[in-house]
C-alpha cells in the first residue's frame, strides 16, 4: 500500500508539485500521505464499515490508504467485512448466496473482495490495505484465504495497489512466499522490529505495542521496517506518533489526522 522490494529501498519523504502535499515512497510503494482510513472513511459520513461506499469516501478525501478486512465463505467466495459475522451469519459458515440475503443499510450488499479490489483500482493514489482475516477454523483455512487473496491481486494486476496486512505470522510468511516483492505487515504487535527485518515483513502495531516498547519505531527506522499504528482516533496521540516518526497512522477520524499533516506542513 512497478514493485521493487518494499524493505530494500530507503524510505523517503518527497514534495508533490503542492507546498502543503507530501508524497511518502515505500520502496517503491507511493502514498500520498500518511493517513490509513481504518474500514474506509465511514464514521463522519455514517456509511457502513467495509462498504463500496466507505472505500470510496476514503479516496476522495485522499487518504493515503484505506484498509478493509477479507474473510471466506464456506463456498470459498472471497467477502469484505470485519467481524466473522455479517448481519449474524457467521462468513466461514455461510455461502455467499446466504450472505447475499442481508442489505447494509445503505442498500449494499456484502462487498466481494473482487468487486472491492476491483472499484480500488479505479484510482492509484489511495492503496488498498487489505487484512486477510484469520480462519477460525484451521490454519489450513487460513493459509488458503492468503493464497487466494494473492491469486486475485496478481489476477487484476493489483500488485502496484496492495499492501497486505494480518494477525496470523503464518499468513504473513505466505504472502512472503507467494509475492516476494509485496509489501507485508504483521499486525499482532508481539514482535520486535529485528525479527520482522529477518523475514522481510514490516510492523502494523496497536498503540499499546509501541507505548510499550518505546524504542521500537526509532529502532525500526534504523533498519528500515516500515511502522504503521493502530487505532489512533485522538488529536493527542496522532502528534505524538507524528513526532516520533511514524510512517502511517491507522484511524477512524481520517479527516483529522488529514488536517493535521496539512497544518503541520505549513509550519
Amino acid at each position: 500500500m512497478k514493485f521493487i522490494s518494499f524493505f530494500s529501498l530507503t524510505a523517503a519523504v518527497i514534495f508533490s508539485g503542492c507546498t502543503t502535499q507530501k508524497s511518502i515512497t515505500k520502496g517503491s510503494v507511493i502514498f500520498d500521505n500518511k493517513v490509513i482510513a481504518h474500514r474506509g472513511a465511514f464514521k463522519k459520513a455514517g456509511l457502513p464499515e467495509n462498504s463500496i461506499a466507505s472505500l470510496k469516501a476514503a479516496i476522495a478525501l485522499g487518504c493515503g490508504g484505506s484498509e478493509f478486512d477479507i474473510h471466506m465463505t464456506s463456498d470459498t467466495v472471497l467477502v469484505i467485512n470485519h467481524d466473522d459475522a455479517f448481519m449474524g451469519l457467521n462468513i466461514e459458515n455461510s455461502t455467499y448466496e446466504q450472505l447475499l440475503e442481508k442489505t447494509m443499510k445503505n442498500g449494499e450488499k456484502i462487498p466481494t473482495f473482487e468487486n472491492y479490489l476491483k472499484e480500488g483500482m479505479k484510482q492509484n493514489k489511495t492503496k488498498l490495505i487489505a487484512e486477510i482475516k484469520p480462519s477460525r477454523i484451521s490454519k489450513e483455512r487460513s493459509l488458503s484465504l492468503a493464497n487466494k487473496v494473492v491469486e486475485m491481486v496478481h489476477f487484476l494486476k493489483g500488485q502496484s495497489m496492495v499492501v497486505y496486512i494480518a494477525f496470523d505470522y503464518d499468513v504473513c510468511k505466505r504472502v512472503r512466499e507467494l509475492d516476494p516483492n509485496a509489501p507485508v505487515q504483521y499486525l499482532k504487535g508481539d514482535l520486535p522490529p529485528e525479527k520482522l527485518k529477518a523475514d522481510k515483513i514490516d510492523a502494523d502495531y496497536n498503540a499499546d505495542a509501541f507505548n510499550k516498547n518505546a524504542n521500537w519505531i526509532a529502532e525500526a527506522k534504523k533498519i528500515g521496517v516500515v511502522t504503521n499504528v493502530w487505532i489512533v482516533n485522538n488529536g493527542k496521540a496522532m502528534d505524538e506518533f507524528l513526532a516520533e516518526g511514524i510512517d502511517f497512522i491507522t484511524t477512524n477520524e481520517p479527516e483529522l489526522l488529514l488536517k493535521k499533516l496539512k497544518t503541520n506542513s505549513r509550519n
